[in-house]
């Protein structure tokens, strides 16, 4: 394609794909004549990559050209766990309030069916708060909703054989996993400290038991996967 395509999808000026090329952020374009460049596909994603790290992230080119180099050489599932990350996991998402108010607006946010919604409410995997006689949804029930329509269009629901309820067991599991933890928590080794204090352990704790969750699962998940490829062989 030629640049002034490249610039209609991408929405980048000329003169910023042509430093990202300097930078060698982006790949070269072919030359088949004196004043003719080519752009390969690849080059979109390249760029929607710069655009999504800056955007969500706001990294410096300078971490990005870094990011880019070792992007190069992910594999397949790498590259989809990245796009999907840098999707629901934006950093300033965590500081604008996101919360939707009213079933009828959460269904918009969020994609997920009137029966799959009152579904998951009964299960309490969606919990949403009563204010004003009107039902909000945090902005963590927004990404979970989300989340579990991107589920069902990638294959991971009830047409495809999945039991939706294993989604309950799992928010169960956790739920007094948390409520376990929190005892040990407020009776264990918080005590003699002030109460700024003990919030700030408290937050800390949350997103590092965020993070061991997220990565067990990745870790167990992929390891199972090894495991079927070397039975297969």
């Amino acid at each position: 394609m030629k640049i002034s395509e490249l610039v209609a999808r991408t929405n980048v000026s000329k003169e910023t794909i042509h430093y990202y090329v300097r930078e060698g952020l982006v790949t070269k374009p072919r030359k088949p004549g004196k004043n003719v460049a080519v752009y390969d596909e690849i080059c979109i994603d390249q760029i929607r990559t710069i655009k999504r790290l800056q955007d969500n992230y706001f990294l410096p080119l300078s971490v990005i050209k870094k990011i880019i180099r070792r992007h190069k050489r992910q594999s397949d599932t790498e590259l989809l766990s990245f796009e999907i990350l840098s999707e629901y996991l934006r950093p300033l998402d965590y500081f604008l309030a996101k919360e939707v108010a009213g079933e009828d607006e959460f269904r918009r946010a969020t994609g997920i069916g009137r029966k799959w919604l009152s579904r998951m409410e009964k299960w309490g995997v969606i919990t949403a708060r009563e204010a004003g006689g009107e039902k909000i949804y945090s902005q963590n029930d927004v990404i979970i909703g989300r989340l579990i329509v991107e589920m069902d269009n990638t294959g991971y629901g009830p047409k495809d054989g999945t039991n939706p309820e294993d989604l309950r067991r799992i928010a169960d599991f956790v739920r007094d996993y948390i409520i376990h933890a929190q005892k040990n928590i407020f009776n264990g080794g918080q005590r003699g400290i002030s109460a700024e204090e003990r919030h700030e352990k408290q937050v800390k704790i949350r997103e590092i038991m965020s993070l061991f969750f997220y990565h067990i699962y990745r870790k167990l998940v992929t390891e199972s996967a090894d495991v079927r490829r070397t039975e297969a062989w």
